[in-house]
C-alpha cells in the first residue's frame, strides 16, 4: 500500500468533509441568530422557524456522505484495500470536490435565504412555507455535487 495514492484520495474526502460542512454551518449560524431574534418576541415560533434554521444543515451531510463514498471506493471499512496508481488518486480526489465546494457555497447561500425567510415569518407566520421552498431551491444545487461526485466516483475503475 502506497502512502501517496492513499494520501490523495482521503485528502479529497477530507476537503468535501470540510468544506460542506463549513458552508452548513454558517449558514445554520446566519440563519440561527435571525430565528433567535425572532424568539426573543414570540417564543412560541420555535417549532415552526426551526425547519428554516437547519435547513442549511443538509449541505454538510452531503459532503460527510461523499467523504463516506470516497472511503468505501478505497476499500477501507471492511474491505481490503484497493490498489491504486497516481492517476486513479488524483481521479478520486477530484471526484470528491463537486459536492465539497457545491456543499460550502450553497450551504452559506441558503443560509442567507433562510433567514429571510425567518424575517417573513416573522411578520407574516402563513407565509413560513414560502421560505421552506425558496430555501430548498438554493438546495438543488447541493443535490447537483452530490450527484457529480456520486457519477464521477462510480466512473472511475480500480
Amino acid at each position: 500500500m502506497d502512502f501517496i495514492s492513499y494520501a490523495i484520495p482521503i485528502a479529497g474526502a477530507a476537503i468535501a468533509v470540510f468544506l460542506a460542512g463549513f458552508g452548513s454551518s454558517i449558514g445554520i449560524s446566519t440563519a440561527g441568530q435571525a430565528a433567535d431574534g425572532v424568539l426573543t418576541e414570540d417564543p412560541d415560533k420555535f417549532g415552526s422557524l426551526l425547519i428554516l434554521v437547519a435547513l442549511p444543515g443538509t449541505q454538510g451531510i452531503y459532503g460527510l456522505l461523499g467523504g463516506f463514498l470516497v472511503i468505501f471506493k478505497l476499500g477501507l471499512l471492511g474491505g481490503t484495500p484497493v490498489s491504486l496508481n497516481l492517476l486513479q488518486s488524483w481521479q478520486i480526489f477530484f471526484a470528491a470536490l463537486p459536492v465539497g465546494f457545491a456543499g460550502w457555497i450553497s450551504g452559506i447561500h441558503q443560509g442567507k435565504v433562510c433567514a429571510a425567510g425567518v424575517a417573513m415569518a416573522a411578520k407574516r407566520p402563513e407565509t413560513l412555507m414560502k421560505g421552506v421552498i425558496y430555501g430548498a431551491m438554493v438546495e438543488t444545487y447541493a443535490i447537483f455535487g452530490l450527484i457529480a461526485t456520486i457519477l464521477l466516483l462510480q466512473g472511475i475503475k480500480v
